[in-house]
């Protein structure tokens, strides 16, 4: 009987694979040709035959019916302009008016009386005094984009910046209103914008998740990992959290050598286990997705601490992001994490600035002194999101590659106090907000929409967040209809029963 050899790349060895008529064949370097059967078992059970797999499955159009749950369509349903996201959250609700949303009259009106409160939902029941910014607003770059001095840094790339000013939310609340930033409803379980790109259209690396989350280092925000859950999308579409300081991702190494004698029993043993439980249940997902993340992490082991290595980059590249600072560091590795992480395919990364709600708060949640809260929290994002945009500019990557900075919802023009009384904080509106874009398929240094004179509402164009949803997608090829998976008797999708595309914003 004659040998077959397949050849694989991805272990570098030459693997013979023997067919006998016994029940348990052996495999070898001696033994013949395997029958089909014996060949397909060894594919499912088989490090070789998972490596095989993999390979066999490389580079191919992601068919959407091929996986369960989803539409039968091919993706992107178009041509794409952008190719990979990365995703600035502040959390706690950054201040429009004092960012940039200028508004000369609420400087006219400072410490007056708001006239009208009709139906105003105040997160905490009190409407104080108007009160200017606290920072100076000025035109920046060729475009003329209104920015305040609260971001120095990223207003000399005001030309890269489209700004969406008329971004509305459903709820003052922190959490609901994060779930509904992250994934277009306003409670939890349902997935997250990052697993939803990650489930349409994958990675373009073979040793990396699809989907990568930078947490600040001071904590995690609220809800912890629920800001980065696939919901009821299948489980390896979830967020890998990465830290940007320290130790990467925990266990990556094991904690003491194992015999490789040891190593391969363990994972013919496991592989066996596997196979029956498998083979016993129709709704395999967690296992599987289990079983897919091991295989991940077998080569993330080896493409991790390379990505996470800030070391190799130079000076320069250190001064641009602000490493060479103590104010900036933190959020400057982050980004150039973000940065690295993009080059080597993954497809949507999201930096977290914020952590929990607690005190002394250590996010963008300005209730007692929205000053003091701004300015601490700004200097430790601005030069890193500025060098961001410019190095991505300068790599040739931001005319495919699409940045967001979002927050929650914004703050109130008034103080959050007593009626007559200045007070120096302010609180949630979920009434208007201001976001920011840059990059693939983006009209530069453009204001879109328009708040009424004292920045309380949305009057022009307002914005919710299925329609910002639906935006994104379209960048990326993806129709937001035709991306649903079916669940618990309807066919989901991020933009729920609405979205339209901003055609107002798009080259």
């Amino acid at each position: 009987m004659k040998e077959k050899h397949f050849l694989l790349s991805s272990i570098g060895e030459r693997t013979t694979i023997a067919c006998s008529h016994d029940p348990n064949p052996v495999i070898n370097h001696l033994q013949s040709t395997p029958c089909r059967r014996e060949f397909f078992s060894w594919v499912n059970t088989g490090l070789a035959g998972a490596a095989l797999a993999v390979l066999l499955r490389e580079d191919r159009p992601l068919h959407a019916a091929s996986v369960s749950g989803v539409s039968e369509d091919l993706l992107p349903h178009f041509p794409a302009v952008a190719k990979r996201v990365v995703h600035i959250v502040l959390s706690g609700g950054l201040s429009h008016v004092d960012s940039f949303d200028y508004k000369p009259k609420l400087t006219r009106h400072h410490g007056q009386s708001i006239s009208d409160t009709e139906g105003l939902e105040v997160f905490f029941g009190k409407v104080g005094l108007l009160r200017q910014s606290d920072w100076e607003f000025r035109r920046c770059g060729d475009s003329g984009l209104w920015i305040s001095n609260l971001f120095p840094h990223l207003s000399r790339a005001a030309d890269e910046l489209t700004v969406i000013r008329s971004m509305v939310a459903e709820t003052p609340n922190h959490m609901p209103a994060t779930f509904q930033q992250n994934t277009g409803f306003p409670i939890g379980g349902f997935p997250v914008l990052g697993s939803w790109i990650s489930y349409g259209l994958g990675s373009e690396s073979d040793e990396l998740p699809a989907y990568v989350v930078i947490p600040d280092v001071r904590g995690l925000a609220a809800g912890g990992s629920a800001n980065w859950t696939n919901g009821f999308l299948p489980a390896q579409h979830q967020g890998v959290p990465i830290r940007s300081r320290g130790i990467p991702i925990d266990d990556l190494a094991p904690g003491r050598p194992i015999p490789a004698a040891s190593e391969q029993a363990s994972r013919e043993y496991l592989a066996t286990l596997n196979e029956k439980h498998l083979a016993a249940r129709a709704d395999s997902d967690p296992l599987a997705a289990r079983i897919h993340s091991y295989e991940l992490a077998a080569k993330m082991q080896l493409a991790v601490p390379l990505v996470a290595n800030l070391e190799q980059e130079s000076a320069a590249t250190h001064q641009l992001y602000g490493l060479n600072h103590a104010d900036t560091e933190d959020f400057g590795r982050s980004c150039l994490l973000a940065r690295r992480l993009l080059e080597r395919g993954v497809r949507f990364v999201q930096i977290i600035s914020g952590g929990a709600f607690g005190t002394p708060r250590i996010n963008w949640d300005g209730h007692e002194d929205n000053q003091r809260n701004h300015s601490r929290e700004a200097i430790r994002v601005d030069k890193p999101m500025a060098g961001l945009i410019m190095d991505l500019r300068r790599r040739g990557m931001l005319d495919d590659t699409l940045v967001l900075c979002t927050t929650e919802f914004g703050r109130t023009p008034f103080t959050q106090s007593d009626k007559d009384v200045l007070g120096k904080g302010r609180d949630h509106n979920q009434y208007a907000f201001s976001v920011w874009m840059a990059g693939a398929g983006l009209q530069r240094g453009l204001a879109y929409g328009v708040t009424d004179e004292l920045g309380l509402k949305a009057v022009e164009n307002p914005v919710p967040w299925s329609d910002f949803h639906a935006t994104v997608l379209h960048l990326l090829g993806i129709d937001h209809m035709r991306l649903t998976f079916y669940h618990n008797g309807i066919r989901r999708r991020i933009t729920n029963v609405g979205g339209n595309v901003i055609g107002g914003i798009l080259i």
